[in-house]
């Protein structure tokens, strides 16, 4: 069975789960207050492509992190994948965000670590929130390779 790494990074995949991946975060983002969306706002006006940019480079490893997750559904399949990520919420949102929080510590975009650091408390209830969106946008694509 091929590694979510290797199902999502394919060349005619790829740009397609971070334009859905971008989405999200834009939705998610919408529904959120004025801090998190003026700073938003902020860090896509210095740089337009941040956010895709971003989310490129940081897939491969938020992917990583939400492996072992898929491997232990797999082995059971008693639920959906998404049912499966939403009940171990808490845990898979600090997976994701280790990842975060190591690119914000070596990223040399001085304006964004400062951002992301001042929003990082609130980060994991936003993650959780968006997990359900997340780990169905992932089967549907998952879905539609036919795993």
């Amino acid at each position: 069975m091929p590694t979510l790494v290797e199902s999502l990074s394919k060349e005619d995949v790829r740009p397609v789960v971070i334009t859905d991946t971008v989405g999200l975060i834009d939705t998610v983002v919408k529904q959120k207050g004025f801090v998190i969306k003026s700073a938003y706002a902020m860090i896509k006006g210095i740089k337009k492509s941040f956010v895709p940019d971003t989310v490129d480079a940081l897939l491969d490893d938020w992917l990583g992190k939400l492996q072992p997750h898929y491997d232990k559904w797999a082995v059971q399949k008693t639920t959906t994948f998404s049912d499966y990520v939403i009940s171990r919420s808490d845990e898979v949102a600090e997976d994701l965000l280790s990842v975060t929080d190591a690119r914000a510590e070596k990223t040399s975009h001085t304006t964004a670590k400062k951002m992301y650091m001042r929003m990082r408390d609130g980060a994991k209830k936003n993650v959780i929130e968006a997990i359900p969106d997340l780990s169905k946008m992932i089967s549907k694509h998952l879905a539609a390779q036919g795993l």
